[in-house]
């Protein structure tokens, strides 16, 4: 594949989500931070720009695996990320958090960090109930309301909260919290690796945690990279 460098790294990852394995395995966020150039990315993480560039151009032709719902309708998409994402957050979390408590119960004395492993999730965890629950009332019906006016035509009124980059600002600061939590739960874990007397419950969650950050890179990518943008410009294109 080619790569362009005048597109954000966000874009990158929107156009081929087998990209996204590769800025991770050098340390670059491509969902909270996609915003960023390839330049700026390496610049920070100190990353050769070449070695980067030669390595993403290296994936055959063809896409992942990945639904690509570059061209979906913006409130299908809302969706998909609602009954997906969210679902996933809401089914894993309760299981995870009583593996936490357990494995503090049982080995915190030996692993003292797994208290603070503990902590981050549960912060993480309630914190993402409360945005999931102000996407899913207030920030994805208006997105749904957008779709709605472009297709019968109708002027767009009145918006409470001014324009719908007020709304998205906050929920991709949130993202960012969320990443920089998972930053930290990586390092605890010495990504993901579990010592050497774990017991099954032991490996078993730190793997859940694993997948657990992937499916939330994923679904911040979704929202951060696509839609949001994609939301904005209807915005624009609506108010004329």
């Amino acid at each position: 594949m080619s790569i362009s460098t005048n597109k954000t790294i966000g874009e990158i990852v929107a156009d081929d989500f087998r990209t996204a394995a590769i800025f991770k395995k050098h340390g670059i966020d491509f969902c909270c931070k996609g915003g960023r150039s390839i330049d700026e990315a390496c610049d920070k993480k100190n990353v050769d720009k070449q070695a980067l560039i030669n390595e993403l151009e290296a994936l055959p032709k063809g896409n992942s695996n990945e639904v690509d719902v570059r061209d979906w309708p913006l409130d299908l998409l809302a969706n998909y990320i609602v009954r997906i994402h969210h679902q996933y957050v809401r089914d894993k979390s309760p299981m995870l958090l009583q593996f936490l408590d357990k494995l503090c119960r049982v080995h915190g004395d030996r692993h003292p960090e797994l208290f603070e492993i503990n902590r981050i999730f549960n912060e993480s965890a309630q914190d993402l109930a409360s945005h999931f629950v102000k996407e899913e009332n207030v920030l994805f019906p208006f997105i749904e309301n957008l779709v709605k006016k472009q297709q019968s035509g109708e002027a767009l009124g009145e918006i409470p909260f001014g324009t719908v980059e007020n709304p998205v600002a906050m929920m991709m600061h949130e993202h960012s919290v969320e990443g920089e939590r998972f930053e930290e739960i990586v390092k605890l874990t010495n990504n993901y690796t579990p010592p050497a007397d774990a017991c099954n419950t032991y490996k078993v969650t730190y793997q859940m945690l694993q997948e657990f950050e992937a499916d939330l890179n994923r679904h911040i990518h979704l929202e951060n990279n696509i839609l949001f943008p994609k939301a904005i410009a209807l915005e624009k294109q609506l108010r004329g």
